[in-house]
């Protein structure tokens, strides 16, 4: 699908963005687990989470749609059923990998895959570890890929530090230690987003924090409930930027997660020079909740970006690029190289996509440099099936000095599947 982008002069109006898509992923999976009924409000409507959602149906999970809400039935730790098709994630690495930790405590095996993105994607970095802990798993390149068949049963709580700032597989792992006896301990040396913790100390989980630490003490009892989904600050970033990008920008984004893990943009943002303010800031359901009121007009200002702050933005970095064009100076960031391996090589993407509009953008091994104040003309670009990529140049084509069109602009519905409807609507 090709969408046609015109130039804007203003971002203005009041917005809610759909459910922070981390978030519905968990609060799917682990209400699940639950022992009790759990409703789900805000949940995303888009294809990663339908996948999540098939994949626990196939595994026994019941849903019922009413009124908005999603009621999930609890089966309980070991309620689930041997499937009698392949576990398809589609084109969800949150999917695969935080479902590969609830299969590693099921006393039945399984095959999970996915698309042919999906199947490009890291996965050792999740097996092994469940393999420390007693999981049997086998799959392509061994077990580095997906297909992987899981013969799940009685594990063996592990210390465990990541390796790599991935909180899917912080994720994976505090879901398997749910099914073990004795206190399992994953480091987190990278502050990698907290959803998961949160989302299990809402459930009533024995999980406790100390530093870096985070310790789940099992077998685990999940009670029933509700999941109140905020907001996904990496669908707003888009609308952020532009609305900060704009002479006369203004824009309200109500009920937006906040989530201090996540909030890495705003913070840089600010530090190029937004106008940037929460409101109304509370907490539901473990996660912090805030209104965002994005005031344009100011000149932005170059950055460099990188260490502690990277897993805060690493889905915001192409937003973040994109801001970073229209900013005085020069934006370094470096640090980024996780980006190479999401639904493609977004930093390649970045480079070569943006360079078709005029943009002076140099691809480095872990990231980016870009030089900013450069006039960017229409263009015809390519989302390279990437719904980031889709988002990111759709942003940078309002500023440009002709229309552009995006080619592959299906890409959103992964995540965002009325990004196009809804730029229409505060764009002018």
């Amino acid at each position: 699908m090709e969408i046609t982008v015109e130039p804007v002069e203003t971002i203005r109006g009041q917005i809610r963005v759909p459910g922070d898509k981390s978030i519905s992923h968990r609060a799917l999976l682990l209400s699940s687990l639950a022992e009790e009924p759990v409703e789900i409000e805000g949940l995303l409507k888009a294809a990663d989470i339908s996948s999540t959602q098939k994949c626990l149906q196939d595994l026994g999970t019941g849903f019922v749609e009413e009124k908005g809400r999603l009621k999930v039935s609890g089966q309980g730790l070991r309620g689930f059923k041997e499937p009698q098709v392949y576990l398809d994630a589609g084109n969800s690495g949150t999917t695969a990998r935080l479902l590969a930790g609830l299969l590693a405590g099921q006393p039945f095996i399984s095959t999970l895959t996915g698309d042919e993105s999906l199947r490009r994607r890291p996965m050792k970095r999740v097996t092994e570890p469940l393999r420390q802990m007693g999981a049997s798993i086998s799959g392509r390149e061994d077990s580095a890929s997906l297909p992987l068949t899981i013969r799940g049963g009685s594990l063996v709580p592990i210390s465990y530090s990541l390796p790599v700032a991935s909180a899917q597989v912080k994720s994976a792992l505090l879901i398997a230690a749910l099914y073990c006896r004795g206190i399992t301990s994953v480091i987190d040396p990278f502050n990698t987003r907290d959803h998961t913790e949160r989302a299990l100390r809402h459930l009533g989980a024995d999980i406790k924090t100390a530093g870096r630490r985070i310790m789940v003490q099992g077998p685990a009892r999940l009670a029933g409930g509700r999941f109140s989904v905020p907001g996904d600050i990496s669908a707003a970033a888009f609308f952020i930027v532009a609305a900060a990008l704009t002479p006369r920008g203004e824009l309200y984004i109500e009920n937006l997660g906040v989530n201090p893990t996540r909030s890495g943009l705003l913070d840089l943002l600010k530090q190029m020079g937004a106008d940037l303010r929460l409101l109304n800031e509370r907490e539901r359901c473990g996660e912090p909740v805030a209104d965002l009121l994005v005031k344009g007009g100011r000149n932005l200002r170059g950055i460099k970006c990188g260490g502690e702050i990277i897993p805060r933005l690493i889905d915001e970095i192409p937003a973040l690029a994109v801001a970073a064009l229209f900013a005085g100076g020069e934006t370094t960031i470096r640090g980024a190289s996780e980006l190479r391996v999401k639904e493609t090589d977004r930093i390649r993407a970045l480079a070569v996509e943006l360079r078709k509009m005029g943009a002076r953008i140099k691809e480095r091994p872990d990231g980016l440099v870009i030089e900013g104040g450069a006039k960017l003309n229409g263009a015809r670009c390519h989302s390279h099936g990437d719904h980031r990529m889709a988002m990111a140049l759709a942003t940078a084509a309002l500023f440009a000095e002709s229309e552009s069109i995006i080619e592959g602009a299906e890409a959103v519905k992964v995540s965002f599947p009325n990004f196009f409807n809804l730029l229409k609507k505060v764009a002018s």
